[in-house]
């Protein structure tokens, strides 16, 4: 089957679509047919080598972590999933949806949403999980709270914005000078160019959602008394800096950084499908790439200025 593979670490051009077997499913899995997959911060960085640390050295390597597609097989010990369904999900903790097959076990997929197509859905299944995860399960968001998003724009901001809203927050929202309409047409009380907007005129906020990693300290001090902030990125050019500020938050001072690395499962994507299907958020896709333009969709994603999601149409 076609893949997106990678023999070196590098920048996008060590991407190129190459074949690899199709995967045996075990009794307990599924095949499914990837119909589309989104492009990923954490992927970037895999493929730059950033995480070695973790994806080790043994090529080629993979990339992609979420998917749309139809179920082509259906493992003996599974049940109440068949052939031809349409689902949509996520690998885990690992690289490659980027394929034409995966094979997952049913709890990491769930029916994808009836109204959109694969492209629009795939947009929104990384980026909502993990903002459900991070403002409802992390920071604990209650409706009438001041919310600040960094990074409203991309793939994960562009869907904590409209999370945030369906919560009944305040939503302030940080995004380039070209983006500024489109987020607030997400539904943001507040939009703010944050090339000319320096933390410390922004006010005092009881959840901050940080998708840009850097400058944690600053954003940190903007908490209200009880304030939470949850980051799911980190500056990947000080890596140990930002870090040990993450995990240091925890015992000094009274306002700790959460993080997490998202696994989602069944009952995540079902809930996020019904927030879909009732209209409460929509997708947004910046770009659609065939799987031979994968280097360019991380080239893309790299240069910044993204809405939404770039996606990987395999189907």
């Amino acid at each position: 089957m076609r893949a997106a593979l990678y023999d070196r670490y590098g920048p996008p051009d060590v991407l190129y679509e190459g074949k690899v077997p199709v995967p045996q499913i075990k009794p307990d899995e599924v095949l499914v047919r990837v119909h589309a997959a989104s492009v990923n911060g954490g992927e970037l960085a895999g493929r730059a080598g950033k995480l070695r640390l973790v994806t080790g050295r043994r090529f080629p390597q993979r990339t992609g972590i979420d998917f749309t597609g139809e179920i082509a097989e259906v493992g003996p010990s599974v049940a109440g999933l068949r052939e031809g369904e349409r689902v949509w999900g996520i690998l885990g903790r690992k690289f490659g949806s980027v394929a034409e097959y995966v094979a997952v076990r049913p709890r990491q997929t769930a029916p994808a949403p009836a109204d959109l197509t694969m492209v629009e859905a795939v947009s929104l299944l990384a980026g909502g999980t993990t903002s459900i995860t991070a403002l409802r399960d992390k920071a604990h968001l209650k409706a009438g709270e001041r919310l600040l998003v960094r990074g409203a724009s991309g793939g994960v901001g562009s869907v904590a914005v409209q999370i945030g809203k369906l919560f009944g927050a305040h939503v302030t929202a940080l995004a380039g000078p070209k983006n500024l309409d489109f987020v607030r047409d997400l539904g943001a009380d507040e939009v703010l160019d944050y090339h000319t907007t320096h933390p410390s005129g922004l006010g005092a906020f009881d959840v901050i959602m940080d998708t840009v990693g850097t400058h944690h300290p600053a954003y940190r001090r903007l908490l209200a008394p009880g304030g939470r902030m949850v980051a799911i990125a980190f500056d990947l050019e000080n890596l140990l800096t930002s870090l040990s500020y993450i995990l240091g938050s925890a015992v000094h001072g009274s306002q700790r950084v959460r993080f997490f690395s998202g696994n989602p499962g069944h009952e995540l994507f079902a809930e996020l499908t019904r927030y879909a299907e009732n209209g409460d958020i929509r997708p947004v896709v910046d770009t659609v790439h065939p799987l031979a333009g994968i280097a360019a969709a991380h080239r893309a994603l790299e240069a910044g200025g993204v809405r939404g999601k770039h996606v990987i149409q395999l189907v």
